[in-house]
């Protein structure tokens, strides 16, 4: 790896650092969302706690950070566009933009699961399978309520998107894509728990007029 691609590797990861659930809440509220509801720093606690005011933005900024991570590509100049290690190299700094959500250096290490800068990282490495999965997510968020199994389901089907739909000659890309589904059911632990038990938080899309 070439002395630019390590700086852009950095990059993604500051990119990725970037505490937006943190900031607006600490700014704007006065309160470190990391305190209250899941514990998590990211877009769905965010929602659960401040409301959708503060939680449409961290979702649309956490998305935007793994989506421009993995265009600072574009600043390189070793490898050919859509090549096998142009592929490779996109998610090298996708997954260092997930690891600076997750242990951010600007919010002492302490972050989100990474759900949504996953999402914008697949968008921008492979938008047609990331697509289908957001379409898979949506339709299990509106008949189940539930954020966490919408994100797991989404996660899983991402990998058979790429495998057999969305064929692609990345074996690396086809790796991340079954990475991804494991990583999603590991940072969900917690929400599988609860979905059993019956005590995970529902989250209403529409709400009802009283």
């Amino acid at each position: 790896m070439t002395f630019i691609n390590i700086v852009l590797l950095l990059g993604a990861y500051l990119i990725g650092s970037i505490p937006t659930a943190v900031w607006i809440g600490k700014y704007f509220y006065g309160i470190d969302v990391r305190e209250y509801g899941s514990g998590n720093a990211g877009a769905t606690n965010t929602f659960r706690v401040l409301g959708k005011k503060a939680g449409i933005p961290v979702l649309m900024i956490d998305i935007l950070k793994g989506f421009f991570a993995v265009k600072l590509v574009f600043f390189q100049s070793v490898y050919l566009v859509d090549s096998i290690p142009y592929i490779n190299l996109q998610l090298a700094f996708g997954i260092a933009a997930l690891l600076g959500h997750i242990f951010p250096v600007f919010a002492a290490f302490r972050g989100g699961k990474g759900i949504a800068t996953l999402l914008g990282i697949i968008f921008a490495v492979l938008p047609t399978a990331a697509l289908a999965s957001l379409v898979v997510f949506l339709i299990v968020l509106i008949i189940s309520k539930y954020v966490s199994l919408g994100s797991m389901l989404a996660g899983i089907a991402f990998p058979i998107f790429v495998n057999f739909i969305f064929t692609t000659e990345s074996n690396s890309l086809k790796l991340f894509s079954a990475i991804i589904a494991v990583l999603v059911l590991v940072t969900h632990q917690k929400n599988i728990t609860r979905l059993i038990q019956g005590s995970e938080n529902k989250t209403h899309l529409i709400k009802k007029r009283t």
